[in-house]
């Protein structure tokens, strides 16, 4: 099939490259020159494991290409994939969805009866049936459907080969009919595929990130708790999730969630559902966003009082900067978030990531940044651990404990093996962990 995806950024390019390794021929549409050359010529904007490499086969194969010109967009294929990001707007919960809305209407005056559009942003419910009046208006006889997309950041070239299920939101069995052809070689391999109307797909992605925000909030709560009764969260986490009803995923206490997906889609959904007039089903969401922010003031007092009470004239090493790991994502990242609030009081603090130096450093250039561990590490004062790379979990905190001032550490991700450190003679601390007697 021939089909176009419209939007080439995180969600856009791995969803084009896999569309291409499917078989299909994809034209990538963008309205950033800089990135649709890098594209081009097989450099994806993001880093994400083995997107580089889908990136420059399915290039190398003919089947992916990419333009500027959206109306060379529309008359290529009769299939189009909407990819654009639809951000909090500044001073609301709700989204942002004029790019959405920008992108519907540039392809609109060259559809063909038959033609369809497939949102993949995420949006809230109620925005496919809105664009698809708008559609009748402007081209009669286009369709609209939505196709949530599920991918983890890390994860997402597998997530996007690989999915766990395919949910379409479609008006009717022609527009069904060609997204089971789009996917059907995923289907062919057993994925499940869910036909619904438009309205429980578009409900289907932020349910389903709010239930797992839920989940992670829960867990950092309860480390609140054990901090104050004593108790330790990573074993209270494992017997609870031991429990085949609750399960033990997302039940991993630490610094919160962040990135471009939790924190906006929550608030886009609580914002929507009081413009339905049933905020209050969802007014639970509110302490969910609440107790994940509280776990970056959480990290930042407990570091601040490691120093003493205050952080002038301190040096603080922060290992880590990006959201998660095997991602240089530093949108609403906890990591900045934190460094950024120590560095606000008075510390001189120095970072570190394998990846995400260079988007930290256009965010938030007052923080200096370094490539090399030992050298973020020189005379701190303190290290926070941020983020829980598999690099920082084979640091030998033997030979680091050489180059800092005070050998302390703030496991905020509880990644790092305590006793190890512990025995090189490192002073560690985790929230929702009791320290050990001396």
């Amino acid at each position: 099939m021939r089909m176009t995806v419209i939007g080439t950024g995180y969600v856009g390019v791995v969803h084009a490259a896999t569309l291409a390794d499917l078989g299909h021929e994809v034209l990538g549409a963008d309205i950033d020159e800089e990135r649709i050359s890098a594209l081009a010529a097989g450099i994806p904007p993001v880093y994400e494991p083995g997107l580089r490499e889908l990136l420059q086969r399915t290039v190398a194969s003919g089947r992916l290409r990419f333009t500027t010109d959206m109306a060379r967009a529309a008359r290529f294929a009769p299939v189009h994939f909407v990819c654009v990001g639809t951000p909090q707007l500044p001073g609301s919960k709700s989204a942002d969805l004029r790019s959405v809305e920008a992108v519907v209407d540039a392809l609109a005056p060259h559809l063909a009866p038959g033609d369809l559009i497939v949102g993949k942003s995420t949006v809230p419910v109620g925005t496919a049936a809105r664009l698809a009046e708008r559609l009748r208006r402007t081209a009669p006889g286009a369709g609209i459907a939505w196709n949530p997309e599920f991918l983890r950041e890390g994860f997402a070239v597998r997530d996007s080969a690989s999915p766990e299920r395919i949910v379409v939101g479609v008006a009717s069995g022609h527009d069904e009919a060609v997204l089971r052809e789009v996917y059907a070689p995923m289907l062919r391999d057993g994925v499940p595929f869910f036909r619904t109307d438009p309205n429980t797909a578009e409900l289907v992605k932020v349910a389903s990130n709010s239930f797992l925000a839920t989940k992670i909030s829960f867990i950092n709560a309860m480390a609140e708790v054990c901090d104050a009764a004593g108790a330790d969260v990573l074993t209270l986490a494992e017997a609870v999730g031991a429990d085949p009803r609750i399960g033990p995923r997302f039940l991993q206490p630490g610094l919160g969630f962040g990135g471009s997906c939790f924190p906006k889609d929550i608030r886009g959904f609580m914002a929507r559902a009081e413009e339905l007039g049933v905020g209050s089903a969802v007014a639970f969401l509110q302490e969910v966003d609440d107790i994940n922010t509280r776990q970056r003031t959480r990290t930042v007092e407990l570091a601040r009082g490691l120093v003493g009470g205050a952080f002038d004239g301190t040096n603080v090493a922060v290992l880590g900067a990006a959201f998660k790991p095997d991602s240089d994502d530093v949108r609403d990242s906890p990591a900045l978030a934190v460094s950024r609030a120590i560095r606000h009081e008075g510390a001189r603090v120095r970072v570190h990531d394998p990846e995400a130096l260079d988007n930290a450093r256009g965010l938030a250039p007052e923080l200096q940044y370094t490539l090399d561990v030992p050298k973020a590490c020189e005379e701190a004062d303190l290290v926070l651990h941020l983020t829980p790379w598999p690099e920082y979990q084979a640091i030998d905190p033997a030979l680091l404990a050489a180059q800092v001032r005070r050998p302390t550490v703030v496991d905020a991700r509880h990644a790092l093996d305590a006793a190890m450190w512990r025995r090189a003679g490192w002073s560690l601390h985790a929230p929702g962990r009791p320290q050990p007697e001396e």
